[in-house]
């Protein structure tokens, strides 16, 4: 193999690792919003940790975050129109690990209020953001494909843990 077809071999697989984490990362929505427990089992690595700060129970193991999926409030949570929403993710991929740093939104439907009509669209009382979190996800390479290893989330209110997530992202340019 040439040192050209090598070069060329390792951008596709990065390109592919990004379109892999991308995949990952986007069905995160879906899941939660489902209460998916198999989605969290197989993409989490059996010693997984969801981190949700000091104000929220988080997990560790696969199974305990699915179970978390299916629990009694998270149903009651999707029951009532949860939505998660996230922006696009920022990827660093470093061999067989990754870093994704993230926003997520987490959605529920006004209960109260004048309907608004949108041509088209129908009526709605709209949205309320319930909250809004920085994420980041520390990937690895498995056999079967990128796992979570660890996820950290911290509520964006003016605090630093909230912000020294988003740094996380700019490494790169320091």
């Amino acid at each position: 193999m040439t040192e050209q077809q090598h070069g060329l071999e390792q951008r596709i697989r990065a390109i592919e690792d990004r379109f892999a984490v991308y995949n990952l990362i986007a069905s995160h929505p879906p899941s939660a919003d489902t209460g998916a427990a198999a989605y969290a089992e197989a993409v989490y690595t059996e010693d997984g940790i969801f981190d949700r700060g000091a104000e929220l129970s988080g997990a560790t193991g696969n199974r305990a975050l699915g179970a978390l999926l299916q629990s009694e409030g998270h149903r009651a949570a999707i029951a009532g129109g949860l939505a998660h929403f996230t922006g696009l993710p920022h990827v660093t991929l470093d061999g067989d690990s990754a870093i994704v740093i993230s926003y997520l939104q987490i959605l529920t439907p006004k209960k109260s209020g004048e309907a608004v009509e949108v041509p088209n669209h129908g009526a709605s009382r709209g949205y309320h953001i319930h909250r809004v979190v920085t994420n980041r996800w520390d990937l690895v390479r498995t056999e079967a494909g990128w796992k979570i290893k660890r996820r950290t989330i911290r509520l964006v209110d003016g605090s630093e843990p909230s912000r020294e997530i988003l740094r996380d992202a700019l490494t790169a340019y320091a």
